[in-house]
């Protein structure tokens, strides 16, 4: 490898907006992110269907899908 092209790898701190800090290595020196794993719908199970339209009503009907 040539010498004094490559940026420095470095262990940051990445914090996201609902508190949460994670270490890792980058070439940055500060990451700030606005969702994480620990807030995000998908990974604490509080995602919501976003009915635009009746197409969600629409399709449980057509299938018959029971809404718990």
């Amino acid at each position: 490898m040539k010498q004094g092209i490559h940026p420095k790898f470095q262990r940051v701190v990445i914090k996201c907006a609902c508190g949460t800090t994670y270490e890792a290595g980058s070439t940055r020196e500060n990451i700030r992110v606005d969702i994480c794993s620990n807030c995000h719908p998908f990974f604490t199970g509080k995602q919501k269907l976003v009915d635009t339209g009746g197409r969600v009503d629409k399709f449980r009907k057509r299938f018959g899908i029971v809404d718990k």
